[in-house]
């Protein structure tokens, strides 16, 4: 009887022991709890804004240029009032003329269309805001 209640106090220390080494602590618990950090929903959450306004800041950078000002001043057009209207864009509008805006100063930068095309492409942006702004 005293082999049996050895054998059987060994195998329960041996339980406990390996029961304990393999219970979470609170800690382990909190940080399988909350995956994602405070700081990471942070940046998640201003992404759109700052996407946003890269956007923006890329359709005024080619309509500030020289060629750009020049392209407006040809149609009679407000360069404020253009400035206004592209901030009244949704953002997937506002993403598309962004990307074609960058692809234009691209091309141009690397010579691949002329100043006269770059003032047409800039006059059809400011027609394209206009009118998605007036649609909306």
């Amino acid at each position: 009887m005293n082999l049996r209640f050895r054998f059987c106090a060994s195998i329960l220390t041996a339980v406990a022991g390996l029961a304990a080494a393999g219970a979470p602590t609170s800690a382990q618990t909190q940080d399988r709890q909350h995956v994602v950090t405070l700081e990471e929903l942070h940046k998640q959450a201003a992404r759109p804004a700052e996407s946003r306004q890269e956007n923006e800041a890329a359709i005024r950078h080619l309509l500030s240029s020289d060629i750009g000002q020049k392209a407006l001043k040809s149609a009679n057009v407000d360069y404020q009032r253009v400035d206004n209207a592209i901030g009244r864009l949704n953002d997937q509008e506002l993403a598309k003329l962004a990307d074609r805006s960058r692809q234009v100063e691209s091309d141009f930068a690397a010579g691949l269309i002329s100043a006269k095309t770059l003032a047409y492409i800039i006059l059809a942006t400011v027609v394209i805001v206009v009118i998605v702004v007036l649609v909306t």
